[in-house]
């Protein structure tokens, strides 16, 4: 199966700084390009993939050295427990929304198709798209819709939505785009669609909670000197990435302690954000929004 075509392999994968005997973990699987890269560099080591969507579980190489956890990276710390892991010495997590699930009519993610609202990525939840449109407030709409895909008329858009389902459900992403078809500019349709969409999806599958917690395990798992490297799609996730390396807090205040040092479990090894070459985005042009952030666990 063509799932994914990983992103940055080359940046994040050396931005680990693996060493062949140490134990690293993959939190997005998807295709396996990046654990694929990470295998090469281990001789001894072990990696532990993680990825909730049981699609993915065919690319799974067949090497003794990796561990696949067909769950939520939210899980890590539990998991690691399970397997008598201590510590790691690094993770590698890649938030986009994989070709593979785009290209999928049945999964709903893309407005190209006509489906059911859907945007599971665990196809075992019974939370959906479909749920959030047609049962949420219109306060909670329009908190998912400004929050989540920074839609400058978040309100008028949940209140239109709310409107359209008083006369019948909103089931499909034909009947969403029906809903709203009058609040669609005449310019950028495509661009205001994708930022409604990546609202419903984040909110589908708590992405942003799940990152929020993956951040705060991570820093308490790695060993002294351990990486993490994130890479973001879009500025709500690439902003939280950011103040954690940073100040230890998902907010862009600092906090100091009474000599003025950072109290923070992570240092930032690249200040500013690595994005990919433009050969890689000629190649893949999902890749174009991608942002790569690196930092090192401090020692104690």
């Amino acid at each position: 199966m063509q799932y994914h075509q990983p992103v940055m392999v080359k940046e994040s994968v050396e931005g680990l700084n693996i060493k062949p005997d140490g134990t690293y973990v993959d939190a997005t699987f998807g295709g396996g390009g990046h654990s694929i890269e990470i295998l090469k560099k281990l001789n001894n080591g072990k990696l532990i993939a993680f990825d909730q969507d049981e699609e993915t579980s065919g690319n799974v190489p067949d090497d003794s050295r990796i561990i696949f956890v067909q769950h939520n990276f939210r899980f890590l710390k539990n998991f690691l427990k399970y397997h008598h892991i201590k510590a790691i010495d690094g993770i590698l997590a890649d938030l986009g929304v994989s070709s593979h699930h785009f290209d999928s009519p049945h999964r709903g993610f893309s407005f190209r198709f006509d489906s059911d609202l859907d945007m599971r990525m665990n196809m075992k939840s019974e939370f959906s798209a479909k749920e959030v449109i047609n049962n949420y407030s219109a306060e909670m709409l329009t908190k998912v819709f400004r929050d989540y895909g920074e839609i400058k008329n978040a309100r008028e858009l949940a209140n239109t939505i709310v409107h359209y389902r008083q006369e019948k459900p909103v089931n499909s992403i034909r009947d969403l785009l029906e809903a709203i078809e009058n609040l669609l500019p005449p310019v950028n349709e495509n661009q205001y669609l994708a930022k409604v969409f990546q609202a419903m999806r984040i909110e589908v599958n708590h992405e942003i909670e799940n990152l929020k917690s993956l951040l705060l395990q991570a820093s308490g798992l790695l060993n002294p000197h351990g990486r993490i490297a994130v890479i973001s799609y879009h500025s709500l996730e690439d902003r939280i990435v950011k103040n954690f390396f940073r100040t230890g807090t998902f907010e862009s205040e600092r906090q100091t302690d009474l000599y003025g040092n950072v109290l923070r479990p992570l240092k930032p090894v690249n200040q500013k954000a690595i994005t990919p070459q433009e050969q890689e985005v000629n190649k893949n042009s999902r890749a174009r929004s991608a942002k790569l952030r690196i930092a090192e666990k401090i020692a104690e």
